[in-house]
């Protein structure tokens, strides 16, 4: 029965994670790590009230206009491509880079009314004078790899300094950067330490829950959950502010929008680690399930950090290895862990009649002194 339920669950958790993909990504094509690194240098001439960053390790430029005053960022043909009023966010549907700005990768299709040459055509897009953007100045979209990262790929090299013309009224200004190639870390490494913990984990599992070998990898299980679950929600919450959000409200709206499954395995985690250290009727099967929802939905769907030398997150790059590292190993060794439990628990027999009705003519026999 118990196996059952768990194919179920299994066959459902991976439904979910097929239908439920999408939501994963913050900023439409949003990556999940890239080995070239976007920074914003500064603006010339500096403007109070003027904040440029980049955003989604690099994907986007988020600028943020507090003067007052319209700033309008130029396309690739120079021409008028979007503005920050006071009121809102407006972009020209006439310029070319519009269209082409709409994927990270700039290949959109651009209609043939779109013509630079056009007086703009201006459509407010957001009330708020904050405008994010794809812009491939600012990250490399070329197929293949620069030049001279071909010839050395395990050095850092600036690929480019970059520039994006913007205007002030009618006063010129430049937003500047840089863009570097960063060598990436060995996935192969990441991966055999992350399976070899999650094995040495699950082989807990074989102990006898009550027993007090068993009751000390019931406590050691309930501490892993609760480190990863929190791991999660801390890895969800990264996410969310690498890729723009302000604020406690501008963080929770993020990780309903696009974070609720990790969010939600992560806290799911820290329960069944709460629920198994109370040792609570089907305690391994709150471990089995969770550990797997936990696996899937917060680790694996993170793990291209292991090949990324550049995370989504606001800090260093490794800081997310490790976290999705402990969250896969909990996740897959917890699962195991609680299988070989349920497998190894004792199952209830049910009494045959017919034993039982020997068993009752013996024990009226012997209340009379016969034999039966």
């Amino acid at each position: 029965m118990i196996r059952r339920l768990l194919t179920a669950c299994a066959a459902g958790l991976l439904g979910a994670l097929a239908v439920g993909a999408p939501a994963f990504a913050h900023g439409a094509d949003a990556p999940d790590g890239t080995d070239y690194r976007t920074e914003v240098t500064g603006l010339a001439p500096a403007l109070p009230g003027v904040t440029v960053r980049a955003i989604e390790a690099g994907a986007r430029l988020e600028l943020t206009n507090r003067t007052g005053r319209t700033i309008e960022v130029l396309g690739y043909d120079g021409e008028p491509y979007l503005e920050v009023r006071p009121d809102g966010t407006y972009e020209n549907r006439n310029s070319p880079t519009t269209y082409v700005n709409q994927t990270l990768d700039a290949d959109s299709a651009v209609p043939a009314t779109a013509d630079s040459t056009l007086p703009p055509d201006w459509r407010r897009i957001d009330t708020e004078p904050v405008v994010r953007w794809h812009d491939r100045r600012t990250h490399w979209v070329e197929q293949g790899r620069p030049p001279q990262v071909v010839a050395d790929p395990d050095r850092t090299h600036r690929v480019r300094d970059w520039v994006v013309p913007m205007r002030d009224g009618v006063t010129p200004m430049e937003l500047r950067g840089t863009l570097d190639w960063v060598p990436p870390p060995n996935p192969g490494s990441w991966w055999l330490a992350t399976v070899v913990g999650a094995l040495l984990l699950g082989t807990l599992g074989v102990l006898p829950a009550d027993r007090r070998p068993g009751r000390t990898v019931t406590a050691v299980l309930a501490g892993g959950f609760a480190l990863a679950g929190l791991g999660a929600v801390t890895l969800a919450v990264a996410r969310e502010l690498d890729a723009g959000a302000v604020g406690v409200g501008g963080v929770l709206t993020g990780l309903l929008a696009g974070q609720i499954w990790p969010v939600l395995t992560g806290l799911g985690a820290v329960t069944a680690g709460a629920y198994a250290l109370a040792r609570r009727p089907a305690a391994d099967f709150a471990l089995a399930l969770s550990g797997a929802c936990l696996a899937l939905f917060a680790g694996v769907a993170n793990a291209a950090v292991f090949g990324r030398s550049v995370a989504p997150v606001p800090w260093p790059a490794v800081s997310a290895r490790l976290l999705v590292a402990v969250v896969i190993v909990v996740g897959v060794g917890g699962a195991l862990a609680g299988v070989l439990r349920l497998r190894a628990a004792p199952q209830e027999v049910a009494p045959d009649p017919a034993s039982e009705g020997d068993g009752q003519a013996r024990a009226a026999a012997a209340a009379t002194g016969s034999n039966p």
